[in-house]
């Protein structure tokens, strides 16, 4: 099993993303508290803890934080826009003060969309920056996280091309599909896309990923839309392995723990060959529906064979 941690490090952001599900406030990690959630994750033998936000970026204790990793030999991971990356000098602080694992945000690689997006102008020339910086630290391992929406869904392949041309050393890419009863998405309503939408462009950007030998994962959606990658659904493979996450907010939420990776099914679903280890459709009738749902008929031994013995 790999159980993973997370810990927002502060509320605040540099950057006012259409859909984000957590919205900036004034809110920051205490270090002394910080430090004993960091314990408490190595404690309950979890895997690693990823900094979250906001933009932990943005917190003073971030160094600190991963100083404290690296000093009782615990992995973590930065989960980040990139924004402030761009400063070679940056960078290099956190990595002297531990960083070896970063993921980074990129929507789009269209300047104009990713701009829309994150309603900031500089945010993809300044993660072009922060990539070819981290391209400098081979040791330091690179991730890339891209939220799917509406005004992305018809070219994540182009973005996906376009990353295995520019920055060929990433090492693992996630799409997670939009959660559309998150916070400001409920004000943007528009940024959320059909699952036809994007069924196609996944797929080619899946097949190009597999094609350079890229590992991927693709989250909040139904393995209809990717039966021939199924193994890299982030619900089935947390379902086969019966994975838990566990999440300290900064907000009233305080710590929540997930060991449910199920949503809803659809009447086809019941003769679906792949839906003991689907997930489903994630808020099915409220913002996905039901109706775009079709069943496969693939064995799911050799999928579940594949999850475990990687």
């Amino acid at each position: 099993m790999a159980n993973l941690g997370y810990m927002q490090v502060t509320r605040r952001c540099n950057q006012k993303c259409r859909f984000c599900s957590n919205p900036e406030r004034e809110a920051d990690m205490p270090l002394k508290k910080g430090l004993a959630y960091i314990d408490d994750l190595k404690e309950k033998r979890f895997l690693c803890v990823l900094f979250t936000g906001g933009e932990p970026t943005l917190s003073e204790n971030l160094p600190r934080f991963l100083a404290h990793c690296r000093e009782t030999d615990f992995m973590s991971k930065l989960c980040t826009n990139g924004q402030k990356l761009a400063d070679p000098d940056y960078l290099k602080s956190l990595i002297d003060n531990g960083l070896t694992h970063v993921c980074v945000s990129l929507h789009s690689h269209l300047p104009e969309v990713q701009a829309a997006l994150t309603q900031n102008p500089d945010s993809a020339a300044n993660i072009f920056k922060a990539l070819d910086n981290l391209s400098r630290h081979p040791d330091v391992t690179l991730d890339i996280l891209t939220t799917i929406n509406k005004y992305n869904s018809g070219h994540l392949s182009e973005t996906t091309k376009f990353l295995l041309g520019r920055f060929p050393s990433f090492s693992h890419v996630t799409w997670n599909n939009l959660d559309p009863r998150m916070n400001r998405t409920a004000e943007n309503p528009d940024t959320i896309p059909r699952l036809s939408d994007f069924h196609l462009e996944l797929a080619l950007a899946m097949d190009l990923l597999a094609a350079n030998g890229k590992p991927f994962q693709v989250e909040r959606v139904p393995l209809c839309y990717m039966a021939e990658h199924a193994s890299r659904s982030t619900e089935t493979r947390r379902i086969v392995k019966r994975e838990e996450r566990l999440t300290y907010f900064l907000d009233e939420r305080g710590c929540l723990r997930w060991k449910d990776w199920e949503h809803d099914k659809a009447d086809c679903c019941a003769i679906c060959s792949l839906n003991e280890i689907c997930a489903g459709l994630y808020q099915m009738n409220a913002y996905y529906f039901s109706n775009e749902l079709f069943p496969v008929f693939v064995r799911k031994e050799p999928i579940i064979d594949k999850i475990i013995n990687e």
